[in-house]
C-alpha cells in the first residue's frame, strides 16, 4: 500500500480525525488518478458523483506532491467551506506541514481609504447606512483579515459595503495613503507564499482577462491548478473575457468624483456640473429602454432611435466628465484615479458601440433601475487553450456533472481541452433503494398555456405524500410566480419563495421548519446542500433548456450553424442535461437520505433525445404510478 492509499485507509490518518470514517473506493481511485496526472504532468477531467469525497480526493495528492497548487471553486461559499472546514481536517491528519491561503476578489475586502472617505463625506447617508458604516468602522479596528464575510452585523448583500470596499476602477494602488494597512495587499502576500491557494472562478477569470500571459498580477505561479465545480467555468470565463459597461459603474464614477470634488476641487464647478449631467443622462437612458426587464439583442438598440440617441448622448457626457477630470487630476491621487476610470470606461463604451467584428456578441440587459451594455466572445475554447499552454501546470477539472450520457465531449469542447484524460466515479449512494423517479402519465406539453397550472395539480398529491419537505424547481421566474399563487391556495405547508428573502435565510428556514416547500429557479438548482429528512422531494417543471431568445445563446447557435454543426444536439441538449443533473443532485446528499424525484416534462419519453437525459441521471427506480410514491413515503413513516 503506497502513501496515498494508506492515508485514506480504514486505519489511516484520516480515520483518526474524522468520527465514523469509512474508506470509499471511488475516493481512493480519484486521488490516485490526480496523483498520476500530477506526476506525469498531464491534464485530467475527473467526474465524481455526490458523496464520493472529491474535495479530499484532489487536495490530499496535491499537498503530498509538495508542489504549489491553486484550487478554484465555483462560489465564495464553497471557497470558505473548503478553506475553513476541509483543509483544517487534512492539516490535522497530515504529518507534512503546508501553508494554505484564501484569496478573494478585491471587493470582498474592507478598504480603509474608501471607508474613511464615506465617513467624512458631505453627501450624507440614510440613517440605516450611517449606522452600518459606524458598525463597519468599529469592526475595522478588530479584524485581522478585512474579509467582509467575517463581519456579523452588516450582511454582505447590504449595498452600503460599496462605500467601504474598492473595485479595480477606484483602487488607488500603491498611491493610496493607507496602502501599508491594505487588507487586500496582505491577502495577496499570503497568496504568494502559500503552498495551497484557494480562490474562486471569478477571481481566476478576472486575472486571466487582465493579463495575456500566466496568472497576471493577482495569482502566483502554480504547478497544479484544480478547478472544482468545473461545469461552471466556461460561462464565468465568457463573462470575464468580454466587456460590460453598466449604469451602476457610470453612476459610481460620478458619485466618487463628487466626493473628491467636495474634498479638494470646489474651485472647479464645471466638474460638479459634468457629474450631475452624467447622472441625469444615465436615468434618461434607463427610461428610454422601457419598463420591461429583459436581455435583448443589439439590433433592438440600433432600430430604436430614442435609445440610440440616448447612447450617443451618454458617450458625450462621459467624455465631458473625462475632460473635466483630466484638468482636476493634478490636484490629488483620488481625482487622478477618477480620471483614469473615466478614460477606461470611455474606451470600453466605445469598443461596445463600435464593435462589428464577427467574433463578438453585443447585447443589453435592463434591471429595475439600471442597465448594462455587453460585448461577449462567441467562443472561448481557443482563448482558454492558449491560456493553459502559456501557463505550464497540471490542470484538474472536477465536478459531479461533467459528462453527458457518460461522455465528456461537450465539456472538453467548451474549454478547448484536446488532450485531457477523462474518468468518472459513480456516487456511493444506493439510488435504487434510497430514491424513486416518478414521471406520471398525461403530462401537458411544455408549450401548453396551462402547463404550470396543470403540473401543479400533478405535484399536489406528491407534496401531500411527502408532507412538504420539497424543492419545486422552475426554469423561469414567470412559472415560479404562477405556481406560488396556485400553491398558496391549495397547501397547508410553509411556502418559501426565492427572492422574498436572501438565499441563505430561506435555506436556513427550510431546514428548520422540517415540512416546507421551497420554490426556486436557477440559483437553487446547484450549490445547495440540504441533508436529512427536511428535503425528501425534488420537483422539476421542465427540462432546463436555455431560452433560445437569449441574445448570447442565439448568436452562439447561429455561429455553430454557419460551421455546419447541429447546435441543438451539440450544444443545447448537452447543456440542458448537465443542468438537469445538477437539479436532480439536490435530492440525495447522504447515505441515509431518501426521496422522490418528479420531472414534469413529457419530452423525457416522447422525444428521442429524452433518452440522453434518462441515461445521465442516477440509477433510480422509476414509476408512473402515484401509488408507488405514496407507498415510498409510507414505508419511511413505518421504518
Amino acid at each position: 500500500m503506497n502513501e496515498l492509499e494508506a492515508f485514506f485507509a480504514g486505519d489511516g490518518p484520516l480515520s483518526k480525525v474524522i468520527p465514523g470514517y469509512l474508506p470509499r473506493a471511488a475516493q481512493v481511485e480519484m486521488a490516485c488518478a490526480v496523483r498520476d496526472a500530477v506526476e506525469q504532468e498531464r491534464h485530467l477531467i475527473a467526474e465524481a458523483g455526490t458523496g464520493t469525497g472529491k474535495t479530499f480526493a484532489y487536495l490530499v495528492p496535491a499537498i503530498l506532491s509538495g508542489r504549489k497548487a491553486i484550487v478554484s471553486t465555483g462560489t465564495k461559499n464553497l471557497q470558505d467551506q473548503l478553506f475553513n472546514n476541509d483543509i483544517p481536517v487534512i492539516r490535522k491528519a497530515m504529518s507534512v506541514p503546508f501553508a494554505a491561503a484564501l484569496l478573494k476578489g478585491r471587493s470582498n475586502y474592507l478598504c480603509i481609504y474608501r471607508l474613511g472617505n464615506a465617513l467624512n463625506s458631505t453627501l450624507g447617508f440614510s440613517k440605516d447606512d450611517a449606522a452600518s458604516l459606524t458598525k463597519i468602522k468599529s469592526w475595522s479596528n478588530r479584524t485581522k483579515s478585512g474579509d467582509v464575510a467575517e463581519m456579523p452585523d452588516v450582511p454582505e448583500s447590504d449595498p452600503v459595503w460599496f462605500q467601504a470596499t474598492s473595485t479595480a476602477d477606484n483602487c488607488l494602488g500603491q498611491d493610496c495613503p493607507d496602502y501599508e494597512k491594505c487588507f487586500l495587499v496582505k491577502a495577496r502576500k499570503k497568496a504568494q507564499e502559500a503552498d495551497v491557494l484557494v480562490i474562486n472562478h471569478h477571481l481566476l477569470c478576472a486575472d486571466w482577462s487582465i493579463r495575456e500571459i500566466g496568472f497576471g498580477e493577482l495569482l502566483p505561479d502554480a504547478e497544479i491548478v484544480i478547478i472544482d465545480e468545473a461545469h461552471q467555468l466556461a460561462d464565468t470565463a465568457s463573462n470575464f473575457l468580454g466587456i460590460t459597461v453598466g449604469a451602476r459603474q457610470l453612476s459610481d464614477l460620478a458619485k466618487d468624483t463628487l466626493v473628491e470634488y467636495f474634498k479638494d476641487a470646489t474651485d472647479l464647478p464645471e466638474l460638479r456640473t459634468a457629474c450631475d449631467d452624467l447622472e441625469h443622462q444615465i436615468k434618461d437612458l434607463r427610461l428610454a429602454f422601457g419598463i420591461e426587464l429583459k436581455r435583448g439583442e443589439w439590433r433592438e438598440i440600433e432600430t430604436h432611435p430614442k435609445i440610440s440617441s440616448g447612447l450617443s448622448e451618454l458617450q458625450e457626457q462621459l467624455q465631458r466628465l473625462t475632460v473635466q477630470l483630466e484638468l482636476a487630476s493634478v490636484k490629488t491621487k483620488g481625482l487622478e484615479s477618477c480620471f483614469k476610470r473615466a478614460e477606461e470606461l470611455g474606451h470600453q463604451l466605445r469598443a461596445i458601440l463600435e464593435e462589428n467584428d464577427g467574433k463578438w456578441i453585443r447585447w443589453y440587459e435592463t434591471h429595475k433601475k439600471t442597465f448594462t451594455l455587453s460585448r461577449t466572445p462567441i467562443d472561448i475554447a481557443s482563448e482558454f487553450r492558449a491560456f493553459m499552454q502559456q501557463h505550464k501546470a497540471t490542470w484538474v477539472f472536477t465536478s459531479a456533472t461533467l459528462s453527458v450520457a457518460n461522455k465528456f465531449e461537450h465539456f472538453a469542447k467548451s474549454l478547448g481541452l484536446a488532450n485531457a484524460e477523462g474518468f468518472s466515479w459513480e456516487s456511493p449512494f444506493d439510488y435504487a433503494e434510497q430514491s424513486l423517479f416518478y414521471h406520471p402519465k398525461g403530462l401537458p406539453k411544455p408549450a401548453d398555456p396551462n402547463f404550470t397550472r396543470t403540473i401543479v395539480e400533478f405535484a399536489l398529491p406528491v407534496l401531500e405524500a411527502s408532507r412538504g419537505r420539497a424543492f419545486f424547481l422552475f426554469t423561469s421566474h414567470r412559472a415560479l410566480k404562477e405556481a406560488e399563487l396556485l400553491l398558496r391556495q391549495k397547501i397547508k405547508y410553509p411556502l418559501l419563495v426565492q427572492g422574498s428573502r436572501p438565499k441563505a435565510i430561506l435555506l436556513d428556514e427550510f431546514k428548520r421548519s422540517g415540512n416546507a416547500i421551497l420554490l426556486g429557479t436557477a440559483s437553487f438548482w446547484e450549490g445547495v446542500d440540504v441533508r436529512g429528512e427536511a428535503l425528501s422531494c425534488v420537483i422539476i417543471d421542465k427540462l432546463p433548456f436555455a431560452s433560445p431568445s437569449d441574445p448570447v445563446l442565439k448568436a452562439r447557435l447561429g455561429a455553430m450553424e454557419r460551421q455546419g454543426l447541429n447546435p441543438f444536439f451539440e450544444y443545447q441538449i448537452p447543456a440542458a442535461v448537465i443542468a438537469l443533473r445538477q437539479g436532480v443532485g439536490r435530492l440525495i446528499r447522504d447515505v441515509s437520505d431518501r426521496g422522490v424525484l418528479l420531472v414534469c416534462d413529457p419530452r423525457l419519453l416522447k422525444r428521442a433525445y429524452g433518452q440522453m437525459f434518462l441515461d445521465s441521471v442516477p440509477p433510480m427506480r422509476r414509476t408512473r404510478d402515484i401509488e408507488d410514491v405514496r407507498a415510498f413515503f409510507q414505508n419511511e413513516q413505518n421504518a
